[in-house]
């Protein structure tokens, strides 16, 4: 069963990896984004939406391990 998993995680790896290159490689137009009156340089798209994928990546589970000891510890008061 696991050999299984394995093959499959492989799979679905393999294909985010063919869906992301192929987005990579047809957003290739220049564009500079702008906040708060500061500009980046110009970058292809896919740079931009490849970062704040990671981003989002990365800010999702740190969140969830904050929200996760917050509620471990108003559990542990309410026991005590």
């Amino acid at each position: 069963m696991r050999g299984v998993k394995r093959v499959v995680a492989v799979f679905a790896v393999l294909i985010v990896a063919l869906v992301v290159l192929a987005f990579v490689l047809e957003n290739q137009q220049g564009v500079s984004l702008s906040f708060l009156g500061q500009a980046t340089g110009e970058l292809p798209v896919s740079v931009f939406v490849v970062v704040a994928l990671i981003v989002g990546m990365l800010v999702g589970p740190l969140l969830g391990i904050v929200v996760g000891r917050r509620d471990r510890v108003s559990v542990a008061e309410r026991r005590s």
